[in-house]
């Protein structure tokens, strides 16, 4: 492992962490095509990713206050905030936990990345044309069921290239929340689902990393970080004048282009 690499993937991680495009797809096939090994750097990849999550805490930490607050006199719109939030969450642990080492196998395939991505764009397309969304009162307007529901998409996201974003904001408006909502609801599940997911794979491989490994960590973290505060608001933007077809589009060609380049390898 080196610097340079850690920089590069810190920067990939921030672009795509928060877009419906697949970070850690793109990481997988950032590695394949530097020539390094995917099994090498597979907990690097998943360690940096609470990096890009800060990112949302800065950019919305006025709601994090308020949330806070309003938890402190058990204010409904607070509470329900963060029950729908664990409500979500609380499949991804399960499922992390029973499939862990099938999940991890999969991290090292970038033929599945490819396909992935080619078939996410499309169901990003059919949920864009057919979604019949309202408006919500933001995440604590959404209810158990939906919570539940959004949970359960994001654990399609386990296979790589799939998209957690992705998963998570197409299911929500396929579920009938709008856009804005549904963006903002997988902002903030990625706090927990992520921060578990990168405790999880340093826990598990904590005997065979190094001192060194935790120095490129923190770099590629900041490098996540700085990226993403980017990102995010220029994300938003785009969504809301474009919607998601220019991302759609991107996995298509994006995922096609992987396929011929791995089968010319």
């Amino acid at each position: 492992m080196d610097i340079l690499t850690a920089i590069i993937l810190g920067i990939v991680e921030g672009i795509t962490e928060f877009l419906p495009v697949s970070s850690t797809g793109h990481l997988i096939l950032a590695t394949e095509l530097m020539g390094y090994d995917a099994a090498r750097w597979s907990v690097f990849n998943i360690a940096i990713q609470p990096g890009a999550i800060m990112a949302i805490v800065v950019i919305y930490w006025r709601t994090f206050v308020a949330v806070a607050r309003g938890l402190l006199t058990w204010e409904p719109a607070s509470v329900a905030f963060v029950r729908n939030l664990l409500l979500a969450f609380f499949p991804a642990v399960i499922l992390g936990l029973a499939f862990g080492d099938q999940i991890e196998a999969m991290l090292e395939n970038a033929v599945i990345v490819a396909w992935a991505l080619i078939v996410g764009g499309v169901a990003i397309l059919i949920v864009e044309r057919l979604a019949k969304t309202d408006n919500v009162l933001g995440i604590s307007g959404v209810s158990i069921g939906q919570s539940i529901k959004i949970g359960l998409v994001q654990c399609i996201a386990m296979i790589p290239g799939v998209s957690r974003s992705g998963a998570t904001i197409m299911g929500a408006m396929a579920l009938g929340i709008d856009r804005r909502t549904a963006a903002d609801f997988s902002f903030f599940l990625a706090l927990p689902t992520l921060s578990g997911a990168t405790v999880l794979q340093l826990y598990k491989h904590r005997d065979a990393i190094t001192v060194g490994d935790l120095q490129l960590i923190a770099i590629g973290s900041v490098v996540a970080f700085v990226v993403a505060l980017i990102v995010v608001k220029a994300f938003l933007s785009v969504v809301t004048r474009y919607g998601f077809g220019p991302f759609a589009w991107y996995r298509i060609v994006a995922g096609s282009a992987a396929l011929v380049w791995l089968s010319t390898r």
